[in-house]
């Protein structure tokens, strides 16, 4: 079954006395730690490689870390929320600041193949500036979105538990239905670590 709410061991800081980066904006950071304790030098850490994400969104931008300790594997999600537009990646390795890293390049990679598009939500020019300060970052730019595929389904209303199974039967990486229990059209898909995660739909 999907767990929904965060267990007691779980715990949550909140950053936001900081300066930004030259050029940027003040992001509020917060933290949550599964199974982990998260040390000081790590925020610290964190909020370094990600402030030069800052030069990109407003002030009401917002960083969310989540970081979780499995099977001595650690997983670092990052969520950039600003004004309705989501970035966000994840990255799972045996070590805290490695899987940060590389979540971090996953950041800029998505930023720099989705430019052109990305322009009409964020500030202007500052794309532009990040991508060119950015060398180390070597990825080609999606000029379109090419659907290459449309596929009718049938919606029926099942429990999150069947879906999953239906998911796994097909043997595909997300599925769409009816939440018997809600009535609400959610999606429950596999992520990188093996769990399975699930999208409400909210206003």
């Amino acid at each position: 079954m999907v767990k929904a709410a965060a267990t007691a061991a779980e715990a949550t800081a909140t950053a936001e006395n900081k300066l930004p980066e030259k050029g940027g904006t003040i992001m509020k950071y917060t933290y949550t730690a599964r199974k982990v304790t998260l040390r000081d030098n790590f925020k610290e850490r964190a909020e370094k490689k990600l402030d030069k994400f800052g030069k990109l969104f407003s002030e009401n931008a917002t960083v969310n870390i989540v970081v979780t300790l499995e099977k001595n594997r650690q997983t670092v999600e990052v969520t950039i929320r600003d004004n309705g537009l989501v970035l966000r990646a994840e990255s799972t390795m045996p070590e805290m600041n490695d899987a940060l890293d590389k979540v971090v390049d996953i950041l800029g990679r998505q930023i720099r193949k989705n430019k052109t598009k990305l322009e009409k939500k964020i500030k202007s020019g500052s794309i532009d500036d990040f991508v060119s300060l950015s060398p180390e970052i070597n990825e080609a730019e999606d000029d379109d979105y090419k659907i290459m595929r449309k596929k009718h389904i049938i919606i029926k209303p099942i429990t999150v538990d069947e879906a999953i199974l239906e998911m796994n039967m097909v043997n595909h990486n997300f599925f769409m239905f009816k939440n018997a229990d809600t009535d609400e059209i959610n999606v429950v898909y596999k992520r990188e670590n093996g769990d399975y995660g699930l999208l409400e739909p909210t206003v």
